[in-house]
């Protein structure tokens, strides 16, 4: 597909315009930053994992009736989404104490929460995406009551479907990023899910071992990111085994022959 013009690039996609008004290719990146963009670097292959392993748990969503800004996977690093107006909110929804839920309270990690907790953080680099409550996002605007519902509700019902999606591959969802958008009908709009689902933004431990199989990985300087990254895939049934490197040895093929 013939590249369009670029809308915005962040840390880990770049967004174009889509090929029909209301659309954007979304291409990932094979860059990795942490503690708000302080740390960078770059996972080899990861932008072609993230954009399978989002695509099939996003296509999961919308099966059970999880409105979403995905409508297809073009190529290796690409898709088609809806064009959004992205709520400046990222929603952290958490079930074990890890990162800096751990560091705020001075609890070890690893922890099983007594019940689910649904955090807010206003999206601004700048300010290091500081955690805020329902009251400062009615407040300031950032969304209105409806929307903020809406949201909390959705993530309830995403973060029970993907707890049973990665307990039956045996994983641990410990925790997860949201983000969401708003599509617009004449003047009415409604919320629905964007971004991206992957290893960037959930932190997910094998069951039996807990190792992490997540950015984690890169944040804390573990090593072993593409491989954390492919196992997932390979457990959802994304990658054949041991065929791990015919995906990205496929794209560095492509790249080659200039398509």
């Amino acid at each position: 597909m013939a590249r369009r013009r670029q809308i915005y690039e962040g840390k880990a996609k770049i967004l174009y315009e889509g090929p029909e008004p209301g659309t954007l290719i979304q291409y990932f990146k094979d860059d990795a930053t942490a503690f708000n963009a302080q740390k960078k670097g770059t996972i080899n292959g990861k932008g072609v994992l993230n954009n399978r392993i989002s695509e099939h748990i996003f296509t999961l969503l919308g099966h059970i009736g999880i409105p979403t800004h995905f409508i297809r996977r073009l190529n290796m690093r690409e898709q088609l989404i809806r064009q959004v107006e992205i709520v400046p909110i990222e929603v952290v929804v958490r079930n074990v104490v890890a990162g800096s839920l751990s560091k705020r309270l001075g609890i070890e990690e690893g922890q099983q929460l007594p019940r689910t907790i649904v955090e807010y953080y206003y999206k601004d680099d700048a300010l290091g995406d500081p955690m805020v409550t329902d009251e400062h996002i009615l407040a300031f605007g950032w969304a209105q009551q409806e929307e903020l519902h809406d949201m909390a509700d959705m993530a309830i019902r995403v973060n029970d479907f993907m707890c049973g999606l990665f307990a039956g591959i045996g994983i641990r969802l410990v925790d997860f990023k949201l983000e969401f958008g708003r599509i617009y009908d004449n003047e009415f709009s409604r919320i629905i899910l964007a971004d991206e689902i992957s290893p960037d933004g959930c932190r997910l431990w094998d069951m039996a071992s807990g190792e992490k199989l997540d950015k984690d990985r890169f944040r804390r300087d573990l090593g072993g990111e593409v491989e954390a990254y492919q196992e997932v895939a390979r457990r959802l049934g994304l990658l054949p085994e041991g065929g791990e490197t015919a995906v990205l040895d496929l794209e560095t093929h492509r790249k080659k022959r200039g398509k």
